[in-house]
């Protein structure tokens, strides 16, 4: 898979990827809204382009307070990023060129206030989203919210992703609907969360053509 064009989608008004990136924008912008006032922290895991962290809080009005590190290990996609934070002159965003399943890469963010998870779980096995969901109990800070993506092709695993998250201290603010084309959903941390350890892999990206999700 060639992880740069696929992001062509995106400058495609009327593509599945273009509407769901619409709906993870407003939920960033919702979990930001709702944000204790202070210095924030922001966590993208595979964030490609980061074409859903940039643009909302190049718009934002806590723009100055968010600490962002994104996470993508494709320098392709990394450099537009990069780019794109500093056109938009976004200089507390740390772009880094590094494989986002280990936790390593998250020293000194976790806990943070916004996680974000969009765009891997429909290229990992189950066992890895459940694991990924697992440590998001060590990225996200109480109160904080994880943003996470997943198609809703048969098998539908986004009711056992809910459940997963919800046995671990997070609760459901908001889920899009079955039809919608896509699954979009935010839980909110109500837990303690656990330290975080190092030198472990949430997960294996695999992508979703060989999984037969494509």
């Amino acid at each position: 898979m060639d992880w740069q064009t696929w992001h062509d989608a995106y400058d495609d008004p009327g593509s599945r990827l273009t509407q769901r990136l619409r709906v993870v924008r407003q939920r960033i912008r919702l979990a930001l809204d709702a944000c204790p006032p202070g210095p924030l922290r922001l966590v993208s895991l595979c964030a490609g382009q980061g074409r859903d962290v940039l643009e909302v809080l190049a718009g934002h009005p806590r723009r100055e307070d968010v600490l962002a590190r994104l996470v993508e290990l494709d320098p392709r996609n990394t450099a537009v990023a990069e780019e794109t934070a500093r056109t938009r002159g976004l200089e507390q965003v740390e772009v880094i060129t590094a494989d986002a399943a280990l936790t390593d890469h998250y020293r000194g963010m976790a806990p943070a206030d916004i996680v974000l998870a969009c765009g891997v779980f429909g290229n990992i096995t189950d066992e890895d989203v459940e694991r990924t969901v697992d440590t998001c109990a060590q990225l996200c800070r109480t109160g904080g919210t994880v943003i996470w993506t997943r198609h809703r092709k048969p098998p539908d695993l986004v009711p056992e992703i809910c459940r997963w998250f919800e046995e671990r201290g997070f609760r459901l603010a908001w889920l899009s609907g079955p039809d919608a084309g896509f699954g979009v959903g935010a839980h909110r941390f109500t837990g303690s969360p656990r330290p975080l350890i190092t030198g472990k892999r949430m997960f294996t990206f695999v992508g979703y053509d060989l999984l037969g999700n494509g």
